[in-house]
């Protein structure tokens, strides 16, 4: 395996500000000297997720991850440590140097989602080439993406915008030549090859023939996949011949349910007053941008799901949904409410709830930016959309429709858990449907009651069952003296030396990682071989003892006198360690008899010994 030069990774770490890395993936505002946001490794509602500029470390208070740039790259884009510089080096134009005699990666060590990576940044490329080109098929796309689509050449560069010719091997021979793994052209996505054949010209037959290629960017802007729109070009023997739209199949680098096109461009222009504007396709997307509404997104040909949500949350909590006004884009609406209240994001819908006329490809081709701020001004709220779409005319329906529409939207309320937005939902739906709000409250909290009943009553999978009934295996190891000492000669490592020659090292509880590493730390400081603070990447074996060990670098210490600190790490260990053979010895020494063979004598010695001990506790000697 290649090994990368100390150095090199120190000046990774100095020239690399990690906010510009966590940016990538979250939105961060500054706070004092920090940075916070909405952690991207779990789901929450308040920003809990914090990152340190001056000292090059995140931590999330919710769910405890840490780390530093590599870290956060490793984890976010499931790499390994090496490839993880790499991609930084890459990305901020630092070089990489190895060490002598172990060269860079080969093909080989690295790993397949890399390999699929690059995969689709060659194919993204070469579609792209097609369409620019002077071959027929390239005129023809350029012709249909002008004349027909009625956009321009300049958004097709910006976009990388593709063709794939109806019948033609030569992505398959570019691949080849650059010696790509038989696994990554197998699990690409690319063709289809059947199984039991080689890889070779032969087999690898393209997935996508006479189409327009339209890249798939994942929120960090690389290309996962492909939306292959049919044409004129499509050949009849495509087994998909008939369906406007093909997608990549999912693959190591691309699950649909998780991404949303051109969320790695419009999460750079949200903000206040500034919402995602979600359209239900592609293309509505693109004539959104070309217009000058950059925040659009779209899923990728499917309804919306909770995944998608919870990523577009990291970076703003205001939506906009613009779907088609027909009863196809009504449905989709309706089914997205629930999960946007549930996910915690501020909900509109432009164009009514009845409306059957707007298309937001045609009105932003016919009327540019205008037609947005036209819809707009006709935005609908959550609720306001929800009661329109599901009794259009409140004042001559029954009290029975009014009852089974009052019972949907008391579903659609309790996936808010704000009670402040559900008592705001509950006042605006009794305002527009006519009913009394003390009514509609006390059946809404009916429903709430049931529904709370319903859940307790829902056995729980084994695995929660135990987590319910099984007590906690033992403290939380941040209550260890282990940690505490551990915490103290990170910040304060002149300490460290003295405490290696006074803490015997068997005292210590190594069941943990923090023992672990206080015995590791200890015995290099001992040694004068500890490398400082800022190069331990080489002393981490696990992803516990580097989380641990970034989380505790990221506190700032409030530590008056760090020796007093330590002495009394020391006294705990020292008790914890001798009281145990206190109540050894007593018991043994209340059970001697004439005729047992225990010398009472030493054990009395011992045990005089031992108390001596705890009297004149163990501490730091003097400096």
């Amino acid at each position: 395996m290649p090994v990368i030069k100390p150095t090199c990774l120190r000046d990774l770490k100095l020239r690399v500000n990690i906010v510009d890395v966590v940016g990538r993936v979250a939105t961060l505002r500054k706070a004092g000297s920090r940075f916070k946001g909405l952690c991207p490794f779990h789901n929450e509602k308040s920003p809990s997720f914090h990152v340190d500029p001056d000292k090059g470390f995140y931590k999330c208070f919710g769910c405890g991850k840490a780390g530093d740039i590599i870290t956060f790259v490793r984890e976010t884009e499931q790499l390994n440590f090496t490839e993880a510089i790499e991609t930084l080096g890459k990305r901020f134009g630092v070089p990489i140097e190895y060490e002598e005699g172990s060269g860079g990666p080969s093909r080989e060590e690295r790993s397949l989602r890399q390999e699929i990576f690059d995969i689709h940044e060659t194919a993204a490329e070469h579609y792209h080439q097609v369409f620019k080109s002077s071959s027929a098929t390239g005129s023809w796309m350029r012709a249909y993406w002008t004349d027909k689509r009625r956009f321009t050449h300049e958004l097709a560069d910006e976009f990388k915008i593709g063709a794939a010719e109806p019948g033609d091997a030569s992505l398959a021979a570019a691949l080849l030549k650059k010696k790509h793994s038989e696994d990554a052209l197998r699990q690409c996505g690319l063709f289809f090859v059947r199984d039991g054949t080689l890889i070779g010209l032969n087999s690898m037959r393209p997935r996508f023939r006479g189409r327009l290629m339209i890249p798939i960017r994942d929120h960090q802007g690389r290309v996962v996949a492909f939306t292959a729109r049919q044409t004129d070009l499509t050949p009849e023997d495509d087994p998909a011949r008939e369906a406007k739209y093909v997608n990549s199949p999912e693959t190591p680098i691309f699950t649909k349910g998780n991404l949303l096109f051109n969320l790695d461009r419009a999460r750079s222009h949200v903000g206040e007053g500034k919402p995602f504007v979600l359209v239900e396709g592609q293309l509505d997307a693109l004539r959104s941008w070309s217009v000058g509404l950059k925040t659009a997104i779209a899923p990728q040909g499917t309804s919306i799901t909770e995944g998608q949500l919870v990523l577009l949350r990291r970076y703003h909590t205001q939506v906009e949904c613009f779907f088609d006004g027909d009863s196809a884009g009504q449905k989709a609406a309706l089914r997205f409410l629930p999960m946007a209240l549930k996910a915690g994001l501020e909900v509109r819908f432009l164009g009514g709830a009845t409306d059957t006329k707007i298309d937001p490809d045609l009105l932003f081709l016919e009327k540019g930016l205008a037609g947005y701020d036209e819809v707009r001004k006709g935005a609908l709220s959550a609720m306001g959309f929800a009661c329109r779409a599901l009794l259009p005319a409140p004042e001559a329906a029954t009290p029975e429709q009014k009852s089974r529409v009052a019972t949907e939207l008391h579903g659609l309320v309790l996936n808010a858990e704000s009670e402040v937005a559900r008592s705001q939902f509950l006042a605006e739906a009794a305002s527009i449907l006519r009913l009394p709000l003390s009514a509609l409250q006390k059946d809404f909290e009916g429903q709430r009651v049931r529904h709370e009943r319903q859940q307790t009553a829902r056995p729980l999978p084994p695995a929660e069952i135990q987590e319910v009934v099984a007590p906690p295996a033992k403290t939380s190891t941040k209550d260890t003296p282990e940690h505490h000492l551990l915490f103290t000669i990170l910040h304060f490592e002149h300490i460290g030396k003295s405490l290696d020659h006074t803490l015997p090292h068997e005292w210590i509880d190594r069941g943990h990682s923090a023992g672990v590493l206080l015995d590791r730390f200890l015995g290099l400081m001992g040694q004068d071989d500890y490398p400082g603070r800022d190069n331990l990447d080489d002393l981490l074996e696990t992803a516990d003892e580097r989380t641990l060990v970034a989380s505790l670098l990221f506190e700032s210490p409030q530590i008056d006198d760090p020796v007093k600190v330590v002495n009394e790490g020391l006294r705990i260990i020292q008790a914890r360690t001798l009281e145990p053979r206190i109540r050894q010895i007593e018991l043994a020494l209340a059970n001697t008899t004439a005729d047992s063979n225990v010398d009472a004598n030493s054990l009395f010695k011992e045990l005089l010994d031992i108390k001596r001990q705890l009297r004149a506790p163990l501490r730091l000697p003097a400096a």
